[in-house]
C-alpha cells in the first residue's frame, strides 16, 4: 500500500475563539492511501492546542511502514501497530485511520454505515457553532445559523451573559453550551449553569478545567443540566473516568486516533450508562464525513466543521435542515474536488 500525504491550511470564514484561543487558519494535512488502483482518503486537521503540526504529522507519517501488512483489512492488527509508533500524534494516527477505512469500503463497494449495520436515516441534527464575539458579529452568525435547529455557543471568555443573552435576539432555538475548561470556581459556575437553563440550554460541555473532577463531579449532583466531558475525555482509556463525573462524553476523531477507536468508545460509554456526542475540529468534509458514518449511534452531533471553513476539498456528508445527511458511496462517502 502506498501512502502519499500533503499539508494543506484551512481558511476560516470567520475568527474562531474560545475560552483559551483565538485563530482564522487550521493546518492540517491531507492523505491518500492506494493499492489495486483504489485511492482511500484520510485527514489531520491539528488546532494548536492539540500540540501537532504540520511538520509533526510529516515525520510521524514517514515512521510508517506499511510494507509490514500486506491485507489492508486487518485494522485490529494495523492500527494498535501504529498507535504503538509514538505517543501522541492523535490527528495524524486518525488520518490513516480514516484513509484506511474510506479504502477497505470503497474496495468492499459500500459505505461505513452500511458496513456497520447503521440506518442512515437515524442521523441525528448538528448544532452550528459560534465562537466568542461581539455582539455584532454574534447576531451576524446566529443568522447564517437559521438552517440549523440547535446552536452551540462556546462560553468561559467573560462575556457569557452577553453572548447569550445576543443570540436570544435573534432567535429562539436550543442551545448547547461549551465552557472549554472556562470556569474555575464550581460555585460560580452552578450560578451561570442556573441562569443558562432558564434561558433553553440543553446541556453544558467541559463547564471546568479537566483536573478538577472532584468539583466537576460535585457540580454534576447540583446541575440542572446535564454535563459532557470533552478535554476531560480524549481516548478510550478515559471514558470510564468519566463515569459519576459526567453525564456524558464528547468524541473527536482527531482526540481518540480515528474511527476504530471512536467505535470502541461509544460501545464503552453506552455500556456504562453516559450520552454521547459526536464532535469535530475545523476540517474538511473528508473528516467529517467519516465521523458522521457514526453519527446514527449517538444522541447529538456537533459537525459543522466543514461548513466553518472556505476552502473544502471534498463532496461528502452535507447538513440538509440541520440534520447530517451520509451520501450513499462507498467507504466514508467522499468525491475529491
Amino acid at each position: 500500500m502506498k501512502l502519499r500525504f500533503f499539508p494543506y491550511t484551512l481558511e476560516l470564514k470567520h475568527a474562531f475563539t474560545i475560552a483559551t484561543s483565538s485563530r482564522t487558519t487550521t493546518p492540517a494535512v491531507l492523505v491518500e492511501v492506494e493499492q489495486d488502483g483504489v485511492v482511500g482518503y484520510g485527514e489531520a486537521a491539528m488546532p494548536p492546542y492539540l500540540g501537532e503540526s504540520q511538520e509533526s504529522a510529516a515525520a510521524f507519517f514517514r515512521s510508517v511502514d506499511f510494507g509490514r501488512w500486506p491485507d489492508p483489512f486487518q485494522l485490529e492488527e494495523i492500527l494498535p501497530a501504529i498507535d504503538a509508533i509514538a505517543p501522541g500524534n492523535t490527528a495524524a494516527k486518525a488520518a490513516l485511520d480514516i484513509a484506511l477505512h474510506d479504502w477497505i469500503g470503497k474496495k468492499l463497494g459500500a459505505p461505513w454505515f452500511r458496513l456497520w449495520g447503521l440506518d442512515p436515516a437515524k442521523t441525528p441534527v448538528t448544532s452550528f457553532t459560534i465562537g466568542i464575539d461581539t455582539a455584532e458579529v454574534v447576531r451576524q452568525k446566529t443568522r447564517e445559523a437559521d438552517i440549523y435547529k440547535i446552536i452551540k455557543v462556546k462560553l468561559g471568555g467573560g462575556t457569557d451573559r452577553m453572548m447569550i443573552e445576543t443570540i436570544r435576539e435573534v432567535t429562539d432555538k436550543p442551545i448547547t453550551v461549551d465552557a472549554n475548561q472556562g470556569w474555575k470556581d464550581r460555585a460560580e459556575a452552578l450560578k451561570m449553569i442556573e441562569w443558562l437553563a432558564a434561558r433553553g440550554v440543553v446541556f453544558i460541555e467541559q463547564p471546568m478545567p479537566k483536573g478538577q473532577n472532584a468539583d466537576t463531579a460535585w457540580l454534576r449532583e447540583r446541575s440542572p443540566l446535564p454535563l459532557i466531558a470533552d478535554e476531560s475525555v480524549q481516548r478510550l482509556a478515559d471514558v470510564r473516568a468519566a463515569h459519576g463525573v459526567f453525564d456524558g462524553i464528547n468524541i473527536k476523531l482527531m482526540k481518540c486516533t480515528g474511527l476504530r477507536e471512536a467505535a470502541k468508545m461509544i460501545t464503552l460509554a453506552r455500556a456504562l450508562g453516559l450520552k454521547v456526542m459526536l464532535g469535530c475540529m475545523t476540517e474538511t468534509s473528508c473528516a467529517i464525513s467519516a465521523a458522521a458514518q457514526l453519527s446514527p449511534l449517538v444522541d447529538w452531533a456537533d459537525l459543522d466543521g466543514a461548513v466553518l471553513i472556505k476552502n473544502d476539498r471534498f463532496d461528502g456528508a452535507t447538513i440538509i435542515e440541520g440534520k447530517v445527511t451520509l451520501p450513499d458511496r462507498p467507504g466514508i462517502g467522499v468525491i475529491k474536488l
